[in-house]
């Protein structure tokens, strides 16, 4: 995929940057997505996905390292947040195998693992179809990414 992190800026109302991610959004509790926030996005955007992936988890998979929390897509270039426990976008199946946000959980006794929320600006608004893995997402907007950036939470298990 093409790195093309730019000044777009993206919070949440839930943690900090580099800060704890509430057991509220967490596998070990009631696993609801936290509210994003994101503004700055570059001139021209049409539309946005959503991913969270944990690059600390120790699983390789179809060539890539981590584990994917959340794959969210066909976001609307005026969305500028999402709600807690959003119901907008299309979901993609996450390492979990699963449809929609799946919250923190590293294995016990791993320490403290980094959760990154990136936002994708895109180009054009995608009507993608539900169920796409992170790799299938990445291929189909790469062409038409045109700026990201991140808000990195931790999460340690029992936390």
């Amino acid at each position: 995929m093409a790195f093309a992190l730019s000044s777009m800026s993206v919070t949440s109302s839930a943690f900090a940057n580099h800060q704890a991610i509430p057991a509220k959004h967490t596998g070990e509790a009631e696993d609801v997505s936290p509210a994003l926030a994101w503004e700055g996005a570059p001139e021209g955007t049409k539309g946005f996905a959503v991913i969270c992936h944990d690059p600390d988890a120790p699983l390789v998979k179809e060539g890539s390292y981590g584990f994917v929390h959340w794959v969210l897509y066909n976001l609307p270039g005026e969305t500028a947040s999402l709600e807690e426990s959003t119901a907008l976008g299309t979901s993609g199946i996450t390492d979990f195998g699963k449809l929609g946000y799946g919250g923190p959980m590293p294995p016990e006794g791993h320490g403290s693992h980094l959760y990154y929320f990136w936002v994708l600006a895109l180009d054009k608004q995608t009507s993608l179809p539900e169920g796409l893995t992170l790799p299938e997402l990445l291929q189909a907007v790469e062409p038409h990414l045109l700026g990201m950036n991140r808000l990195v939470g931790t999460y340690q298990r029992g936390e």
